[in-house]
């Protein structure tokens, strides 16, 4: 038995939607209280929803006991601070499990490359049931801003760039996927995260908002993309060398490598 996937997301592992009018949305994101957590660069996160309603972003397996990412308890003060984010987050009509807004610092398109990443939202998930993707909503106008995708984190071949302009939603298996948000704008950019069961209700949306799986990558000089594959080595080379004056070895299958 296997877990139940998307259908859409069979083919590429990611999908754009129509992009969501926020004409006549409040700027939530800014009401709400940001907790430090590092991910793909300088980031702060405002947890909407989290393992047991307390504002923290911590993995649900790292809790007691533990469990997969599903059945997400909502941070009672954010939410009522974020009512349009939670309805945002609750329209694909699927389980919910971690839910929060993300502040991403500018960066550089070689920071972007070191930081990618692979999330493990699905440990401790049960076969038969449904695997758990993630949702990316970008509320600040980001158009410059490229949430990037490889399925080999060290092969720039299987790199894919979207552009995130206000509205736009893209569902990614980030279990599937190395990520991260190469920022290219001069404030923070502002997006929220939803952890979504796959199953009808997920596919019903999906349908609903146009999903579209073969979508074009935003090109990039293959200059720029060499220069960072040689800095994403050398600060790999550099950590290495840093655990290893500390008398540690790190390996690549390492949770801390790179």
């Amino acid at each position: 038995m296997s877990h139940i996937h998307s259908p859409a997301l069979e083919k590429t592992g990611y999908v754009v939607l129509d992009r969501h009018d926020q004409a006549a949305d409040p700027a939530e994101w800014l009401d709400l209280a940001y907790v430090p957590w590092r991910s793909s660069g300088v980031t702060r996160f405002a947890p909407l929803a989290s393992y047991s309603g307390e504002p923290e972003c911590n993995g649900f397996w790292n809790h007691t006991p533990p469990r997969t990412d599903k059945d997400g308890v909502w941070v009672a003060e954010q939410a009522t601070r974020a009512p349009t984010l939670v309805r945002r987050a609750q329209e694909a009509g699927a389980n919910v499990g971690r839910c929060r807004v993300v502040e991403l610092q500018p960066n550089t398109y070689a920071d972007a490359i070191y930081n990618l990443h692979q999330d493990d939202n699905n440990r401790l998930n049960p076969d038969g049931t449904g695997w758990v993707v993630r949702g990316f909503y970008n509320l600040t106008d980001d158009p410059d801003s490229l949430l990037i995708l490889r399925e080999d984190r060290f092969d720039p071949n299987t790199e894919v760039r979207l552009p995130l302009p206000a509205g736009s939603r893209i569902i990614v298996d980030t279990q599937r996927f190395w990520h991260a948000v190469w920022h290219r704008g001069s404030a923070p950019r502002y997006a929220l995260i939803t952890s979504w069961t796959s199953g009808p209700e997920l596919d019903a949306h999906l349908a609903a908002e146009h999903a579209q799986s073969d979508v074009a990558s935003v090109p990039l000089d293959p200059a720029l993309i060499e220069d960072a594959q040689r800095e994403l080595h050398r600060r790999i080379e550099e950590r290495r060398r840093a655990f290893e004056a500390l008398g540690e070895v790190l390996e690549p299958t390492d949770p801390l490598w790179p």
